[in-house]
């Protein structure tokens, strides 16, 4: 149960880590990379960056974040580390609510709505579609890479309490 508690905590640190990079990423230089490109070619490259993001080697950073975080607080629960336990539960609640949740219901739709778009010749017209899509984009960005980030500081809390417990 020992090396399934600790396993268990190190892939939580590791999917919460890897998802929050990711959102991260796109908050320091991708969004600032397109916003700087000619509009066209921030809305097609936008599309494409999209489309070939739901994947193998992304779904369970994405997905399984809570899952690990979850299961971590489970175990942890078992083993009597309630104040460790809490972190991960409160760390997968955080990151369930405002990264997973957040993205399926306001980046993803919005995703969605720019893949339909077909990239006007002209720049002016483009331009009008990137900065409507890119600025509230970046809002909703922002919030799940904050909450990712609270995840992983949750998560990791956890695990410098697990030591200072009494079981």
């Amino acid at each position: 149960m020992k090396h399934l508690t600790y396993g268990m905590i190190l892939l939580s640190l590791t999917l919460s880590a890897a998802i929050f990079g990711f959102f991260y990423a796109w908050v320091c230089s991708t969004m600032w990379g397109l916003d700087a490109a000619d509009p066209r070619v921030a809305i097609s490259a936008m599309q494409a960056m999209n489309a070939s993001v739901r994947n193998a080697v992304f779904a369970p950073a994405f997905f399984g974040t809570p899952v690990a975080l979850g299961a971590a607080a489970g175990l942890l629960l078992m083993r009597g580390h309630l104040r460790s336990a809490a972190a991960f539960a409160v760390g997968a609640g955080v990151y369930l609510c405002f990264g997973l949740v957040l993205t399926m219901m306001v980046n993803v739709p919005m995703n969605e709505a720019l893949a339909m778009v077909a990239v006007p010749a002209d720049v002016e017209s483009a331009g009008v579609i990137w900065r409507e899509y890119s600025g509230p984009w970046q809002v909703w960005n922002q919030i799940r890479t904050v909450a990712s980030g609270a995840a992983f500081l949750l998560a990791l809390s956890g695990v410098m309490m697990v030591g200072r417990e009494r079981v």
